[in-house]
């Protein structure tokens, strides 16, 4: 086999010895017979020759890079089968980025202007072939999600900015404006089927039970909104709360329903209890701005301090940090189809992936443990201590008990933060 190119220059390269050194007299005389060389060739060395023509693996993370945006996201999804991300901005442009854990393989597919105005929303299609928006410019867009190609718009779908969306099937979908009306659409023909306004501020989320039967809402003005979907109709409004509820969830297999508040409290609602909650969770955060469900148990809030939190309900816990928005407010969050990465987009222009797979093996026990006085938020990942990226001097782990502490001080039950844990 012929050698290596490279390997071969490298031979080359060794000079041959003079014809005049081995015949000159005064070399001779200098030179004591087993002497060693005075000046070898060095050997050439092998294994970096042959490490040299190979380039280095690409690098493969725990989450897929950072994506660094032109302008703040307002809006997150993932698609719903493929490795697709897209998001809306507040210049009314839509992208769709395909992402992979493989450091340099994150890539933009499309970018998409069609909107006028700031685009709030973007939703995938249950079968992921569309992408819907919804913008401050009144209209309703549908996009081809692999082209970005413009395929619908509804102009004025609402008198008033639309701020939520929510494809229920692939002809159904919900939309909510700044004026508190719920429209709910069929695509089929364009029009709306239900056009009903009961809250008295903007309609900040919306979301359905897993039956496709029961839309709902949650609102500036402090009320969750019930609505039937297969009756057309309104049921009733919840009790008002302290603060705007700023996202809606449904949680223990169809069983609770949460809300969170920009008093950074989340409310619980029993199903077919919705005038009254059955609980209450104050989080030591500035807010719950979203919900994103990771298990039938555990959810991730993010809030305007930046930081994501993940969150056990009954018992209620907060699990620790999974990732921040360093200093901003962070205006969407959302899992892929398979529950492993939380995709996030804040104020810093980042979209930004988080690795939530390891809530689904978390247990929490029923039995509450003080946290020390100023204790920080337990980090959940090696990103969130800041390894990677652009974090540094993030939230930290609380420092373990010193050997031969009292450790009675450290699992006393602190006092609850609920009306009660019972399920």
């Amino acid at each position: 086999m012929a050698a290596p190119t490279e390997h071969a220059e490298v031979v080359c390269a060794v000079p041959e010895p003079a014809e005049t050194d081995r015949t000159d007299p005064q070399n001779t005389a200098d030179t004591e017979p087993g002497d060693p060389d005075p000046d070898p060739a060095p050997d050439p060395d092998p294994d970096s020759d042959e490490d040299a023509g190979e380039p280095a693996a690409p690098r493969v993370r725990d989450t897929p890079e950072d994506i660094r945006l032109e302008a703040i996201a307002n809006s997150v999804a993932f698609h719903p089968s493929a490795r697709v991300v897209a998001c809306g901005d507040v210049d009314g442009d839509v992208y769709a980025f395909s992402y992979s854990c493989t450091e340099g393989e994150t890539r933009e597919l499309w970018s998409s202007g069609h909107h006028r105005k700031s685009c709030r929303s973007v939703r995938f299609s249950p079968d992921g072939g569309k992408l819907l928006s919804v913008s401050k410019d009144k209209a309703l867009h549908v996009l081809d999600a692999e082209r970005g190609a413009l395929l619908t718009r509804i102009h004025k779908a609402h008198a008033a900015p639309i701020n939520a969306l929510l494809p229920v099937d692939e002809n159904i979908v919900a939309t909510g404006d700044d004026a508190g009306t719920l429209k709910v659409w069929d695509m089929r023909k364009g029009t709306s089927v239900m056009d009903l306004k009961h809250h008295d501020d903007y309609i900040s989320d919306i979301t359905v039970d897993q039956n496709k039967r029961i839309l709902l809402t949650a609102s500036g003005d402090g009320t969750m909104g019930v609505f039937n979907l297969k009756r057309r109709r309104f049921e009733l409004l919840s009790e008002f709360q302290s603060g705007d509820l700023t996202s809606v969830a449904v949680m223990k297999r169809g069983r609770k329903v949460v809300c969170g508040s920009s008093e950074g409290t989340v409310y619980i609602f029993n199903w077919n209890g919705f005038g009254a909650t059955s609980d209450r969770f104050a989080l030591k955060a500035e807010s719950v701005d979203c919900i994103a469900p990771v298990t039938d148990s555990i959810m991730c809030v993010a809030s305007m301090d930046g930081f994501i939190r993940a969150v056990s309900l009954l018992p209620n816990r907060v699990l620790g940090c999974v990732g921040q928005h360093v200093g901003e407010p962070i205006e969407e969050i959302v899992t892929s189809a398979d529950s492993r990465l939380l995709a996030s987009c804040g104020h810093d222009q980042l979209l930004s992936f988080w690795d939530v797979s390891s809530l689904a093996a978390m247990t929490v026990s029923d039995y509450r443990k003080r946290k020390r006085k100023g204790g920080r938020l337990k980090a959940l990942s090696k990103k969130a201590l800041g390894d990677d990226d652009f974090f540094s001097g993030l939230q930290e782990e609380p420092d373990k008990k010193e050997a031969g502490g009292d450790e009675e001080d450290e699992e006393e039950e602190e006092e609850s933060d609920s009306d009660s844990d019972s399920d």
